[in-house]
């Protein structure tokens, strides 16, 4: 519904790829337009991207969340059950595992998210299994997150959030262009090499590549988790510091206290996802730097005018 989206960066993808896409501008919590997509599409699938996504807003506002996550989500599952569309691919998160017993995650550990948005999502993986075992036909891929960043290598496509960005890569990226003054840093008592927060950085194409291979059913079960990370973690001063090498610029910064629901480190066991889709990372820190700095440079005001 681009709350936090450009229809710009659609036409981009059209340009990158040479393919004509189909858009509607429709809220997944409006069943009649959902009817109307299905209805003259006939999808074979759904990828489900479609959520909010920002850890402190959720608990800010913890009924947005359950409203426009689970009750989209069983929107659209109601939408697939009555187009007979039996294949979803849903987009989840490792904030459902919460604090880890043990390092790194794997689809084994348990789950106990630590913020509402973390419960929405496996609240819908829950659902999304319920929905599978009612018809031998359906099957649902659970894709769990960790932290996507960077942007397409041509430039053309990249972050650009609306408002303030809640994520770390578009904000730094933002005092690196003269957009903003500093980098809050949330925290740096954490129990980590330099005391701040450490994340499982993936790089967003090679993200996208483990849908398309979610979407081939080969050695999937009817219902499967998978991890989809780097498997390796990087602080927030890391990441800065990288980011300065790569741009040549100076990340000016000041430190805050932690935020509620943030976890010092975590990082992601993805070898089931090697095996069972084929799938591998190949985009390292130094290029999500260099392909974040590349869309920056050439999109100095995002997807408005130059």
């Amino acid at each position: 519904n681009l709350c936090n989206g450009h229809e710009a960066a659609l036409e981009r993808v059209q340009g990158i790829t040479n393919c004509e896409l189909q858009f509607m501008n429709a809220d997944i919590l409006d069943s009649n337009t959902l009817d109307k997509v299905f209805n003259n599409f006939k999808p074979e699938a759904v990828i489900h991207f479609a959520g909010l996504k920002a850890v402190s807003e959720s608990v800010a506002d913890p009924l947005k969340y359950y409203e426009v996550n689970v009750g989209g989500s069983i929107s659209l599952l109601k939408t697939m059950s009555k187009a007979k569309c039996n294949n979803i691919v849903f987009s989840s998160s490792a904030t459902v595992y919460g604090d880890p017993q043990y390092l790194p995650y794997d689809e084994e550990h348990s789950t106990n998210p630590v913020n509402p948005y973390g419960r929405t999502k496996l609240m819908i993986e829950n659902i999304i299994n319920d929905w599978i075992t009612t018809d031998s036909k359906r099957r649902g891929t659970i894709l769990r997150y960790f932290n996507p960043v960077g942007a397409h290598e041509s430039g053309q496509i990249g972050e650009e959030p609306i408002g303030t960005p809640n994520n770390l890569m578009p904000y730094i990226a933002q005092v690196a262009d003269g957009r903003r003054e500093y980098l809050n840093i949330f925290g740096n008592d954490y129990d980590t090499a330099d005391g701040t927060g450490a994340r499982d950085y993936i790089h967003v194409v090679d993200l996208a590549l483990a849908h398309i291979g979610a979407l081939n059913q080969n050695k999937l079960n009817k219902f499967e988790i998978l991890n989809v990370g780097a498997g390796k973690s990087t602080t927030v001063l890391e990441l800065l510091k990288k980011f300065e090498e790569t741009s040549g610029v100076t990340i000016n910064f000041k430190y805050l206290p932690r935020r509620d629901g943030d976890l010092a480190a975590f990082w992601a066991d993805s070898s089931k996802a090697f095996e069972k889709i084929d799938w591998q990372p190949e985009r390292n820190i130094k290029k999500i730097c260099e392909d974040t700095w590349c869309w920056h440079k050439l999109n100095p005001t995002g997807y408005g005018p130059k």
